[in-house]
């Protein structure tokens, strides 16, 4: 309805409305009425105090409706009309909310625990909700609905839906697609440069087809509660170094840098870095994104330098322990002299590209020992918890029982420290004539023969019992190809450099000391630490699949070592760890051995 003035346009032939003003007049006089336009003047007029009483029963009436409306559609911290999964959250307090959604989401709990099936590159699986961590964030869903729209008309009239905040755990999740992609993706292949001596070699970066962990994410999360199979897309991915950015670093670091010595200056003389040593040490790293990263790694660089730097630097020594009189006892250490690492390799690094000017100074540090005296006492090295002894023949003057005892010397007083894997291979090195070993009887290709190190799997096998009567974890062990009697079957090692190792961990948090000895006859390991255990023994199955040797003959020679041949067979033990009295671990060990031919040294006889 539009209401028109004294200033309005002149009349047209529309409708007229007519309006009365109702007026009150002041102190009891008469009424006055003005007539509508077209009405005669006159009639009877109402008080001014009626017109005033009207107009504000009309106001506050209607101020009272939108006062009622705006306390209707701003009740709750949910605005009105709100639904998530169906459910309407409108008009609702955070808390009655949160309880609504939890409820429907309880409702569906079957449904949102079904597996998803995924698509990867064609290969399809289903994946567990609960393995990968999907699941409905109710607060934040919650906090969405709340602010889904704060507009005052919105929040009077009209719905809205809002979908619900899934979260996933992204790294679980990127693990289980792996497992679905298998080996199908397509790896990036990194730059990389390395050295055929002093000849850098550039491998050229190319671009690969992967999974992108974030956006598997999100396709997991848009799919889940809809219940439809989800195809993961495969993100093609190029590395971060660029084959230009490869080239450059060829051509600007990687050839100058072997293309003459350096020189190594220290206020205790000088060393010459040849390339040689440089190659071996210049390293260039691409981390996961495929960047290539140049680096001088100075262990590979004293490595390569061999006793060079022996002339200026004096090794630190860490404390040692012995036992003595029954008891361990610890020695206090010693620091050293050595060169500043991390400002070696800078400033190495700076000089490569050079051509001129190839010098560096380094700067003797004191270095004091990793090992303290103080930490080795408090490491809880005080009682001895295994020792196992095996047997010999030949007495010292034989080479198999002097490599036994040279292996034993090396290893004897080693400190294992808590949460650390001992290698046998990476503690001794290449076992060879230099380092004190003779040839003496091994097994290869199936057959006994000469060869340098010969006896040391005896001691691989003496300290693998050892520690496996210790209750420490086994990390890595292979058996004999035959059995032998002067060992336990199954629970024994054999070693050869470098291929076969043997590893152990200290599982405890306790230091553990390797204590050997030996006889002309016998060869113990004992284990020093802190008892964890109440027992620790083995239970063995009985041997199956048991097979008899074949006879071979072979040429005769010095290369030639008959035998007896031994019965091949496999069998199980078990290792069972006792605790305050129950059986805490129990592990099982198997083992299938040939049956060791009767070598002859001959041509048949007739």
């Amino acid at each position: 309805m539009t209401l028109y003035g004294e200033n309005s346009p002149p009349a047209d032939d529309r409708p007229t409305v007519q309006v009365t003003a109702v007026t009150w007049p002041d102190d009891g006089a008469e009424p006055v009425t003005t007539a509508a336009p077209g009405e005669p003047d006159g009639g009877p007029r109402r008080p001014r105090r009626m017109r005033v009483l009207l107009a504000a029963g009309i106001t506050g009436g209607v101020l009272a409706a939108v006062a009622g409306a705006g306390a209707w559609a701003y009740a709750g911290d949910v605005p009105r009309g709100t639904s998530v999964l169906g459910t309407e959250l409108g008009g609702r307090s955070r808390a009655d909310a949160d309880r609504e959604l939890r409820a429907e989401l309880d409702r569906r709990a079957a449904t949102l625990a079904t597996p998803l099936k995924v698509t990867v590159d064609g290969r399809i699986a289903e994946i567990n909700p609960a393995d990968v961590g999907l699941t409905v964030d109710v607060p934040a869903t919650v906090a969405a609905a709340a602010e889904a729209d704060a507009h005052p008309v919105s929040r009077l009239v009209g719905s809205r839906t809002v979908e619900p905040v899934v979260t996933v755990d992204v790294g679980r999740l990127d693990d289980a697609l792996r497992k679905v992609l298998g080996n199908q993706a397509q790896g990036m292949t990194m730059p990389a440069i390395t050295y055929q001596g002093t000849t850098p070699k550039a491998v050229q970066p190319k671009p690969g087809l992967a999974l992108n962990p974030e956006r598997s994410a999100e396709v997991v999360r848009a799919g889940w509660l809809a219940g439809a199979p989800v195809t993961v897309p495969l993100v093609e991915t190029h590395p971060a170094t660029t084959p230009e950015e490869l080239d450059r670093m060829v051509s600007e670091l990687a050839k100058p840098a072997v293309a003459a010595p350096v020189t190594l200056r220290t206020n205790k003389g000088q060393v010459t870095i040849p390339p040689a040593a440089i190659a071996k040490s210049l390293r260039f790293g691409a981390d996961k994104t495929g960047k290539l990263t140049p680096s001088v790694d100075v262990k590979r660089l004293r490595a390569a330098l061999g006793d060079k730097l022996a002339a200026i630097e004096v090794p630190p020594k860490d404390a040692t322990m012995t036992i003595s009189g029954g008891r361990p006892t610890a020695k206090e250490g010693r620091s050293g002299q050595q060169l500043d690492t991390a400002a070696l390799s800078r400033d190495l690094l700076a000089v490569l590209p050079k051509a001129d000017g190839r010098e560096v100074t380094g700067e003797l540090k004191p270095t004091p020992p990793e090992l303290t005296g103080e930490k080795l006492a408090g490491l809880g090295i005080k009682e001895r918890v295994s020792t196992f002894t095996t047997r010999f023949t030949g007495g010292m003057a034989s080479s198999r029982s002097q490599n036994i005892a040279t292996i034993a010397r090396k290893v004897d007083g080693t400190i294992v420290l808590p949460g650390k894997t001992f290698s046998l291979n990476g503690h001794t090195g290449e076992r060879g004539y230099t380092q004190g070993y003779r040839d003496a009887p091994v097994i290869l290709d199936g057959k006994l023969v000469p060869g340098v190190g010969g006896g040391t799997s005896q001691f691989t096998t003496t300290l693998f019992n050892a520690t496996y009567y210790a209750g420490l974890e086994d990390v890595e062990h292979k058996p004999h190809s035959y059995w032998f009697d002067r060992y336990p079957a199954v629970i024994e090692s054999t070693i050869f450099w470098p291929n076969l190792d043997f590893k152990f961990r200290n599982n405890t948090e306790y230091g553990v000391l390797i204590d050997t000895s030996y006889t002309s006859s016998t060869i113990t390991v004992s284990i020093w630490s802190t008892k964890i255990y109440d027992s620790v023994k083995t239970e063995y199955g009985p041997r199956r699949n048991i097979t008899a040797p074949k006879q071979i003959h072979l040429a005769p020679g010095p290369s030639c070592i008959e035998t007896n041949g031994i019965n091949g067979f496999t069998q199980d033990a078990f290792r069972v760890i006792k605790k305050g009295g129950v059986v805490v671990k129990r592990e099982k060990f198997t083992w299938r051995y040939d049956a060791e031919p009767r070598y002859v040294c001959g041509p048949k006889t007739s």
